[in-house]
C-alpha cells in the first residue's frame, strides 16, 4: 500500500481484516477488543471493524462503512463503539487514511506506571517520532473523541490512551500497523532494560535533530 496511490475499496477492506488479524496474533488486541479503520485518501467515509465479532477472523463482509458523522453507508451489524474517535482523527488529519486502536499491554503498563517512552531505538526515532498521552475518558464517548482530536491535531503519529490502549495513525494501513507494533517493541525493550536495573540509553538529541533535518521530518 503506497502513499499517493488510490487503493480499490475491496482491497482496502481485505487489508483492514489482515491488519486486525496481525494485531490479534501478536496479542495487541483481544477477541472482541480493539478496532481498525481505513479510508480512500481524501474520502469523507471510512470502513471500520464491527462490534461484538471475533477480531481474529474478520472478513470484508463484516466491515461497516460510515461517514464522518457516524451514519452507516454500507454494511450490516454494529460498527465499533469507538467509531467517534476514528472519525475525529480523520476530521483533523487529512494526511491520515488509517487508524489502529489496539491494547498494547507493555506500552499501557509503562503508561500506568507513569513512565513515558524514550527514543532508545532507531525505530522509535524513525517510525514513532512524536507520541502524545490522552487523559482518561470512557470508550465510545464524545469526550474521548474530543481529547483524541486535540492530541492528533498536533501532528503526533501515535497516542497512548491512559488506562485504555493506543492509537496509531498512518497514511495507509500498514504504516499505522507499523506504528502500533513499534510502540510495543520500544516499550518492551525499555521495560526489559528497567527490569534489569538499567536505565536505557537514549539516542542523543543532536542525532535525532540531524535525522529529522536530513529527511525533512517534523
Amino acid at each position: 500500500m503506497s502513499e499517493g496511490i488510490e487503493i480499490p475499496e475491496e482491497q482496502l477492506k481485505n487489508d483492514v481484516c489482515k491488519v486486525m488479524r496481525n494485531l490479534f496474533n501478536r496479542g495487541m488486541v483481544s477477541a472482541l477488543g480493539g478496532n481498525v479503520s481505513a479510508r480512500v485518501p481524501n474520502a469523507k467515509e471510512f470502513w471500520i471493524t464491527p462490534s461484538g465479532i471475533f477480531k481474529g477472523e474478520l472478513t470484508p463482509d463484516d466491515l461497516i462503512k460510515l461517514d464522518l458523522d457516524g451514519n452507516v453507508i454500507e454494511g450490516f451489524g454494529r460498527p465499533s463503539i469507538e467509531w467517534p474517535l476514528h472519525a475525529a482523527v480523520y476530521k483533523v488529519r487529512p494526511d491520515v487514511n488509517a487508524v489502529v486502536h489496539a491494547h498494547n499491554p507493555v506500552t499501557l503498563g509503562l503508561a500506568l506506571a507513569g513512565i513515558g517512552l524514550k527514543p532508545i531505538t532507531v525505530e522509535a526515532v524513525m517510525v514513532l517520532r512524536r507520541v502524545e498521552v490522552v487523559p482518561f475518558a470512557f470508550p465510545g464517548t464524545d469526550q474521548l473523541a474530543k481529547l483524541v482530536a486535540e492530541k492528533a491535531s498536533t501532528g503526533a503519529r501515535a497516542l497512548i490512551l491512559q488506562n485504555h490502549g493506543i492509537i496509531a495513525m498512518g497514511a495507509n494501513l500498514y504504516e499505522a500497523e507499523a506504528i502500533a507494533e513499534t510502540l510495543e517493541e520500544v516499550a518492551m525493550a525499555q521495560f526489559v532494560s528497567m527490569t534489569l536495573g538499567k536505565e536505557p540509553p537514549v539516542i542523543p538529541e543532536r542525532e535525532v535533530e540531524l535525522y529529522y533535518k536530513l529527511y525533512k521530518l517534523g
